[in-house]
Formats: C-alpha cells, sequence, structure tokens
C-alpha cells in the first residue's frame, strides 16, 4: 500500500524545513505582535482602571466639597433670615414706641383742650348764671 522510499523522509524534512521557515517568518513575528497588542491592551486597561480610581475619588471629593458648599449657604441664609428679623422685629419694637408716643401725646393734648373746652363752659356757665339771676333779681 505505501511505498517507503525517500520521498517520505523527504517529504518530512521538507515539512520540517517549511515549518521552521514558516515559524521564522510568519509565527514569531505574529506572536510577537499578539504580545505587544496584548501588553498595551494591559497598560491601557491599568490606566483606565487608574484613571477611573482617580475620577471616582475626584467625585467623592466633589460631592463632599459640594455638601460643605450647600451647608455654608444655609448656614448663610440662616443668617441672613435671622438678621432680618431681628431688624424687622426692632423696627417694629420702634414703630410701636412712636405709636404709643403720638397716642400718648394726643391724649394729652386732648386733656388740654377738655380743660380748656371745660373752663371756657364753667366761664360760660358762671356768665349765664350771673345773667339768669341778674334778671330773676331784677325781675322781683
Amino acid at each position: 500500500m505505501f511505498d517507503f522510499d525517500a520521498t517520505l523522509p523527504l517529504m518530512a524534512v521538507q515539512f520540517l524545513l517549511l515549518a521552521a521557515l514558516m515559524n521564522v517568518v510568519f509565527f514569531k513575528p505574529l506572536t510577537k505582535v499578539i504580545d505587544d497588542r496584548n501588553d498595551y491592551i494591559r497598560t491601557s486597561e491599568a490606566d483606565a482602571k487608574e484613571r477611573l480610581a482617580k475620577a471616582e475619588s475626584m467625585a467623592k471629593q466633589y460631592e463632599a466639597d459640594l455638601a460643605a458648599s450647600r451647608r455654608a449657604y444655609q448656614a448663610t441664609i440662616a443668617a441672613a433670615q435671622a438678621e432680618a428679623q431681628q431688624v424687622v422685629d426692632q423696627k417694629i419694637a420702634e414703630a410701636q414706641q412712636a405709636a404709643q408716643a403720638q397716642r400718648e401725646q394726643a391724649q394729652k393734648e386732648l386733656d388740654q383742650q377738655k380743660q380748656a373746652a371745660m373752663q371756657s363752659l364753667e366761664q360760660q356757665v358762671d356768665a349765664l348764671s350771673r345773667e339768669i339771676l341778674d334778671k330773676l333779681l331784677v325781675g322781683i
């Protein structure tokens, strides 16, 4: 069936030479390119993970700074509202004091006018009483 003459070893040598030539010309450069690419991918992945970690830490820092800014902002607003309320309360108290002083002044003026009116009425009553007495005494 098979004839084992010099062609079989020659074919084996040709196969081994072809395999060695393919290894040198094709497989080693291809393997080097694939290994270089794998190294590049690993390096890029490590850099990406490092950048992601840095971005996450920066995001956390930003959120912490934002929260601190919000607390400071809210504290400033609360202080401003308290100060404004204090000013409003002070102005209201001053206005109430001024209104009370005006009421008291008006009451004093009314009392003076009442006294003056009462004196005037008493004088008029005295004058009318004298006139009535004089007319009564004259008529008797």
